[in-house]
């Protein structure tokens, strides 16, 4: 071990390929699609130059580099290409790719002791769900679905598969799980999964489209045509009707891990975890007494996993850092802000279309951005640094007025592009969210969707989705200070405590630079975007 101050790197080898950083005092991540501009993109060199810089590390301060990828096994230092960069055998390791996910979970959760849970597309050895018993000394694996199974029967493989059959990347699971509420979820009586003891078998024999079609012939279920995108209603019924037995597996499959280990406190991560409509039923349980699921919990939580557990194995200490706020990004210099402001080629602008602009910079930029937003008007937010999960949270968001869905149909419409049957989300000061939400814990990133009070949708018609949820975030404003004076200053205006908040992107990757903000504020409609203390708007 170095003398110096501990440093450990952790990379994921797979598809949301990214580096995080550790030291004692700081953790840096970010994805590689962040920089270079292509979503779900495997890779991390770009990712690892960005968290040596931000750290004020060289790579040969770097004590131990951890490396995951998915496959039948984690991947060999000699696979990783790290001696291209002078980093010799001895200082790198690799871990398996559902310990890492369960590093993630218990190390930034509250919990001194927690059954873990993880349940994703697939890891190492054909791995789908795994659970372990974490205590503050070590993280210990006690079961996972039967290594014979096939992958395809795993949670996680089948909702990915029918995604698919809808038309969309296996990795859009999110699209499915929004499309669900439109259709009838008893459409096919029999199960979708049996859960014995603490496995999982589901009916898919199949990978991705392949196996739904074969379920379909197989059963004489009509699923309508493939990539019906929505448009189908027996596809919409197939959504609702994997999304009801996800739950219930998902339920029934964390009691038994819960009544394995004989602790309450549940931990979730792997690419499931972001289902926040599944979330929002398992921590209701009896048997669970407390919740958590970090904000990375796909894999793009990878990397802070393997960093999490090579800091264990470097120090001997099994790290405990709670999370309150999803930001591993750097933030920001106002010079570095005026560089792309003045279109300095330093500031890595490339504008995909040119347009003028003025900008200035505002004495309270959180009073000025509320007025726009109770205006009508769709801002872009930039503050601080870049969260690392999927779900902007007020650092690299889109903000909108939340009382009519005059807003979420233009951001569907001019903005974002999506499909209209999509919700957008709330993002509520926390003290206040009881009062509009059927939510009784803190929900600061965006995992849960609890019921809206019925007597309070029609005032927030924007952000409740058909089956009258929402997708909430709180904030607490210890926490984040800088959104949650926006929220105060809108509620000021209208009485209002909260504002519709999603990813400032537009069929990209969520912007992580002000060279990033800017060009996508100039490709799209928004009409205006404040970038630290200082606002744009078009001319």
């Amino acid at each position: 071990m170095s003398t110096r101050t501990p440093c450990v790197v952790g990379i994921n080898l797979g598809h949301d390929g990214g580096v995080a950083l550790i030291t004692e005092h700081a953790m840096i991540a970010i994805s590689e699609e962040r920089l270079n501009r292509t979503r779900y993109s495997p890779g991390w060199q770009a990712a690892l130059l960005y968290c040596l810089r931000a750290a004020e590390r060289h790579l040969d301060e770097v004590d131990l580099v951890v490396v995951s990828g998915i496959g039948h096994h984690p991947p060999a230092p000699a696979e990783t290409g790290l001696a291209c960069l002078g980093v010799q055998a001895a200082r790198i390791t690799a871990v398996d790719h559902h310990l890492a996910h369960a590093y993630t979970a218990y190390c930034l959760s509250p919990h001194e002791q927690a059954t873990v849970l993880v349940v994703d597309g697939g890891g190492n050895n054909h791995d789908t769900e795994t659970f372990y018993m974490a205590t503050p000394d070590r993280i210990t694996r006690l079961g996972s679905n039967l290594p014979g199974r096939p992958r395809a029967g795993g949670i996680g493989a089948t909702f990915e598969a029918f995604t698919n059959w809808l038309g969309w990347h296996e990795q859009e699971a999110g699209k499915v799980m929004a499309l669900a509420a439109y259709g009838n979820p008893g459409a096919y009586l029999a199960p979708l999964f049996d859960v014995t003891d603490v496995t999982v078998h589901g009916r898919l024999t199949r990978t991705h489209a392949a196996g739904v079609a074969e379920l379909a012939a197989r059963t004489g279920w009509d699923f309508g045509p493939p990539d019906s995108l929505g448009n189908d209603p027996r596809g919409v019924n197939a959504a609702a009707y994997l999304q009801a037995q996800t739950e219930q597996a998902l339920c029934a499959l964390a009691e038994q891990a819960i009544a394995a280990t004989g602790q309450g406190n549940l931990c979730l991560a792997g690419g499931v975890a972001l289902n926040c409509v599944a979330a929002d039923k398992l921590r209701r349980l009896s048997a669970v007494t407390g919740y958590f699921a970090p904000p990375a919990a796909s894999d793009r939580g990878q990397a802070l996993g393997c960093a999490l557990y090579g800091w264990h194995r470097l120090t001997g200490d099994l790290p405990r850092r709670p999370l309150a706020v999803d930001s591993f990004g750097r933030p920001y210099s106002d010079s570095e802000i005026e560089q792309a402001l003045l279109r300095d080629p330093r500031s890595g602008l490339v504008e995909r279309r040119r347009t003028p602009y003025r900008w200035r910079r505002e004495g309270d930029i959180a009073r000025a951005a509320a007025q726009m937003i109770a205006a009508g008007k769709i801002i872009g937010w930039f503050a601080g640094g870049s969260e690392l999960g999927p779900r902007a949270l007020g650092n690299r968001s889109i903000l909108a007025d939340p009382r009519t869905t005059a807003g979420s149909q233009a951001l569907n419409d001019r903005i974002k592009h999506r499909e209209p049957f999509r919700p957008f989300a709330p993002a509520v000061l926390a003290a206040h969210a009881p009062d509009w939400f059927d939510l009784d814990v803190p929900s600061p990133f965006m995992l849960l969707a609890p019921p809206v009070h019925p007597e309070k949708a029609d005032k927030i018609a924007g952000v409740v989705h058909v089956d009258r949820t929402a997708r909430v975030q709180t904030v607490d404003p210890g926490h984040a200070p800088a959104f949650a004076a926006v929220i105060e200053r809108f509620g000021q205006i209208t009485g209002i405590p909260l504002v519709l908040n999603t990813s400032f992107n537009d069929r990209e990757p969520i912007v992580e630079t002000p060279a990033h903000a800017l060009a996508t504020f100039q490709a799209c409609d928004l009409d205006a975007v404040c970038i630290g203390d200082y606002l744009v708007e078009r001319n």
